[in-house]
């Protein structure tokens, strides 16, 4: 078996028929395996893909393992050379795989490889490829700052608008989907799983580069991700905004030290209460009911981070393991 497609699914049971679909239409050219974890979903009808796709495995684990327990329990079911970590939310065009691996070959010290990413209006995904976190880049991290000035060293995705289709060493290749040997993977010691959710793919490319490999974006390789289109903090709920700072939190004290990680969390609260009181002041000026519903759901937002980083947020993380 040359590759293992692992795919954990959380109530994405339509996403992930499509995704199936795409698989069997495009993966050519390759012996290949497909899992699906089921991480507990309270959605019915995963036992339904059995009949639908008899060649792909189905476990269904009765608790949420989050993202890093239920991929590395799809790993362990595996036995392809090479493992692609697939999000349920994204449909293969072409013979995407098959080119990922193909250039990997005649990489140096290939450790992660990514492709490039694209959202549901095939524009491209700034996401997809990133520079580890630091304190100014999350502070500035904003699509409207990574589209004027792609080509900063604070984001990292200078590629993404390269004419050059040629493969570019990368620091993050998006957990959406990312493909590396089997070997390296468990070298790495698979995924952390202190992680529940977001940030496990920063991680694993920080040990696979710790491990003297280099992580790299191939841009001939497209897969659409419908549900990654870089979002400001007023798209997503309250829940996820506090997930992903505490994710990327963990992952700074991991890795760069506590002091570093007070220092984030200290400055995250500080550019909040800003928001939160320029919010304030716009609002009297809104306009239409529109703004004025946007400015609300903003300043919510807002004062989500703001108590997190004060370290209010403890009810919040603590329902997360039961998600």
């Amino acid at each position: 078996m040359k590759l293992s497609i692992i795919i954990v699914n959380w109530n994405s049971l339509g996403y992930l028929r499509k995704c199936l679909t795409s698989l069997y239409e495009h993966v050519r050219d390759l012996s290949f395996e497909v899992i699906v974890v089921d991480n507990a979903s309270p959605e019915p009808g995963i036992e339904s893909l059995r009949a639908d796709f008899p060649d792909v495995l189905v476990i269904k684990s009765n608790v949420n393992l989050g993202f890093a327990g239920a991929n590395n329990l799809g790993f362990s079911r595996s036995s392809g050379e090479y493992v692609l970590f697939l999000n349920p939310d994204t449909e293969v065009t072409d013979n995407a795989f098959k080119i990922m691996l193909d250039q990997s070959l005649s990489l140096p010290d290939p450790g992660v490889i990514g492709c490039r990413l694209l959202n549901s209006d095939l524009t491209v995904q700034t996401s997809c490829i990133q520079t580890f976190p630091t304190i100014p880049n999350q502070l500035f991290d904003y699509e409207y700052f990574r589209l004027r000035w792609p080509s900063s060293s604070l984001w990292g995705i200078g590629a993404l608008f390269s004419e050059s289709k040629n493969p570019v060493p990368v620091e993050v290749i998006s957990g959406a989907c990312m493909l590396l040997r089997r070997d390296v993977f468990e070298r790495a010691g698979m995924f952390t799983e202190d992680y529940f959710m977001y940030a496990e793919d920063l991680d694993l490319c920080y040990k696979v580069k710790a491990l003297g490999f280099r992580n790299y974006y191939v841009g001939k390789a497209q897969v659409i991700h419908h549900g990654g289109r870089s979002s400001d903090l007023v798209n997503i709920s309250n829940w996820s905004i506090i997930m992903r700072f505490n994710a990327v939190h963990k992952f700074c004290v991991k890795r760069q030290g506590s002091l570093y990680g007070s220092l984030f969390r200290a400055t995250m609260g500080a550019s909040a209460l800003l928001r939160v009181v320029a919010l304030s002041l716009a609002k009297p000026f809104a306009g239409n009911d529109l703004r004025k519903q946007s400015i609300k759901n903003s300043t919510s937002k807002w004062l989500a981070v703001l108590k997190w980083s004060y370290g209010v947020d403890g009810a919040v993380l603590k329902t997360s393991t039961q998600q």
